[in-house]
């Protein structure tokens, strides 16, 4: 049998926060590892990767304005001096051509107005 090994005792480090919520009430660790800053026309915006098994809800795309179902990975997005309402769920495709598309898309008559 081999000896145990010592373990730090972590005497130095401050205890770990669990349950940070920040300015805009999304849950957001401490670290910041939760996303990025990304600058678009003007003004900085904050961006999160979902993952597909943590989209539970359909959203609609406003890049493409195409239904974005559960399951599938995509991008949130918001100003960084806005509020939880200005939350945009986009498909990644989208928010990466985001420059590339048109300012107003046309819907069909028939089509759903989410």
């Amino acid at each position: 049998m081999s000896p145990r090994r010592k373990r730090p005792s972590g005497a130095g480090k401050p205890p770990p926060q669990r349950g940070v919520v920040d300015r805009h009430g999304l849950g957001a660790p401490p670290s910041g590892s939760w996303g990025s800053v990304d600058t678009w026309q003007g003004e900085e915006w904050m961006v999160r990767q979902i993952s597909g098994s943590a989209a539970a809800k359909h959203y609609r795309c406003p890049g493409c304005d195409q239904e974005i179902p559960p399951g599938v990975p995509h991008v949130v997005a918001w100003p960084q001096e806005g509020a939880v309402d200005d939350r945009r769920h986009w498909h990644r495709a989208c928010w990466n051509a985001r420059d590339r598309r048109t300012t107003r898309v046309q819907r069909s008559r028939n089509a759903p107005r989410y």
